[in-house]
């Protein structure tokens, strides 16, 4: 193994779009009372890239990736690999359309999370991170002190937010309408263990999104640059 894989985050219970092998946190509302900060990002619709000294990972992390889609990230990966040291960065490549097609994009990675060692690092380090090597982030949708919240209002909150579409632009690749984003995902703003990786990191996807990941390789194109779309 050349490297961990990021963890597998578990739905909000209230969270429409699962399927028969996700998994649910019952008790997230309990772990967010340790929080001071909640942080809400868009849950973009790519492949889960991993950029560290041993190369680029796709959601394996057996062995480096060469798919073509990342051939793109691999050449950005080879100017910056040799000062990552121990940090790992985990984002979404957008560079081939899956359910959704974006059609705001001005870069094709964004990162969602960076880790040391046995520590997720906090949403202010990957940020001060991420800009060290020039690496753009998943939009962030908003910020609530935990001693504001209450489950009823974050539920509530996720609900309407869920409803937007995306920053970056959605679009239903087979119907070429325009659609909601993908879903959230609300983490800890504070750095955690690796081990508590699941007390601290929660989804909520919308309703009938598609699952492309075993398929999509098959017939995958790639998705153009805000530049490349004209003024439509």
């Amino acid at each position: 193994m050349e490297s961990t894989k990021y963890g597998r985050t578990y739905h909000f219970p209230f969270s429409p779009g699962t399927s028969s092998d996700d998994r649910f946190n019952h008790e997230y509302w309990t772990d967010i009372q340790s929080f001071s900060q909640l942080l809400y990002t868009e849950k973009l619709d790519g492949e889960n890239n991993c950029l560290s000294k041993r190369g680029v990972f796709a959601r394996s992390h057996a062995a480096p990736t060469t798919s073509p889609w990342t051939a793109q990230l691999r050449e950005h990966w080879g100017r910056m690999k040799n000062d990552l040291g121990d940090l790992e960065f985990f984002g979404e490549n957008l560079y081939a359309v899956h359910s959704i097609e974006y059609t705001q994009l001005e870069h094709y990675y964004f990162v969602f999370a960076a880790r040391i060692k046995e520590v997720w690092l906090s949403w202010e380090e990957v940020t001060f991170y991420a800009s060290l090597f020039d690496l753009p982030m998943v939009p962030v949708l908003r910020s609530d002190r935990v001693q504001d919240l209450t489950a009823t209002l974050l539920e509530e909150t996720l609900k309407h937010l869920a409803l937007q579409p995306s920053i970056l632009g959605s679009m239903d690749p087979r119907t070429e309408t325009n659609c909601t984003s993908e879903g959230l995902v609300c983490r800890n703003a504070a750095a955690y263990p690796v081990s508590e990786f699941q007390h601290n990191v929660f989804k909520y996807v919308r309703k009938g999104h598609v699952q492309t990941d075993e398929h999509w390789t098959k017939s995958w194109k790639r998705t153009k640059l805000v530049w490349e779309r004209g003024t439509n």
